[in-house]
């Protein structure tokens, strides 16, 4: 019999990297609106990144 060994990381890292790549995205629109075009570009930056990080490990964990 084959036994599973289940962790948490499965969902918590997945999870944790989308709301970093949230509040990447809502950073966006803010500095978007306001102008400040160095700002809106660090904020893409995250959202892309952390959004790249979630699917990874989601992938690694599951």
């Amino acid at each position: 019999m084959e036994t599973a060994d289940s962790t948490d990381k499965g969902v918590g890292f997945p999870v944790l990297f989308g709301v970093i790549a949230i509040l990447g995205a809502v950073g966006l629109a803010v500095f978007g609106f306001t102008g400040d075009q160095t700002a809106a570009g660090w904020s893409f930056a995250v959202a892309m990144i952390a959004a790249s990080l979630s699917i990874a490990a989601y992938h690694q964990y599951s």
